[in-house]
Order: C-alpha cells, then structure tokens, then sequence
C-alpha cells in the first residue's frame, strides 16, 4: 500500500504544464519572440512572417489555431493565430511575433512566463 502511494506521489510530481479544463486547453510555460531577421521569410504554415501582425509558432497546435497569451509576470494579454512551428528551445512553448511581444511587454525581458489558452 505504501508503494502504491509512493507511485501515485511521484507521479503527480512529473505531470505535463498543459492540461484540459472542461472544453479549455491550457499550457503554461515560458515564451520567447521571434528576432527580426524572419520578417518576410515563409512560416511552416505557408504564410510569410509578419512582426507587425499577431501571429506565433507552437511545436503541436494546428495552423490557424487562436490562443490567448498571458504574461504571468504582468497580467498582460494578447490573442495570437498560430502559423509557425517552433520554438525549437528546450523549456519554451512558444515564440510570438514581436507586434504580440509588445502588446504583452515582453521585448525588455525576452523570454517571460506565459500561460496559452486555446480560444474557439
């Protein structure tokens, strides 16, 4: 019986950072933003890169997915269409473009904690 607590302990410990509330899908982890020097270059998507529009690449989302992007360190908020693939750093979940990066004032800091929500 021991044992089996112990599992059901450590286990809980090692649990994913994304998770489904109801109908909700929510991930929390860090965002960093895309460096300027993709600006007109072709996403995974098919779309050309765009720093002035509210776009950002996520490893699994599908294309044209919309997630809310919350700044943990400030509260602050955007809403983002996925259109890339990425980010390719151990630890991040995802990169924004820098129009989203400053709504949620993030260009000072780089790379912040973030939760992602999908929204319908």
């Amino acid at each position: 019986m021991k044992r089996v607590l112990l599992l059901l302990i450590m286990g809980g410990l090692f649990l994913p950072s994304c998770a489904r509330s109801g109908s909700r899908w929510v991930q929390v982890g860090y965002a960093s933003y895309y460096s300027d020097e993709f600006q007109g270059r072709k996403t995974a998507c098919g779309e050309i890169y765009d720093r002035n529009r509210y776009t950002a690449a996520h490893r699994s989302l599908p294309c044209g997915t919309t997630v809310k992007v919350v700044n943990l360190e400030n509260g602050k908020s955007v809403v983002v269409r996925i259109n890339d693939r990425g980010p390719f750093v151990r630890g991040r979940i995802i990169d924004l473009s820098r129009a989203a990066a400053e709504k949620i004032d993030m260009i000072r800091k780089g790379v912040v904690k973030v939760r992602i929500e999908v929204v319908k």
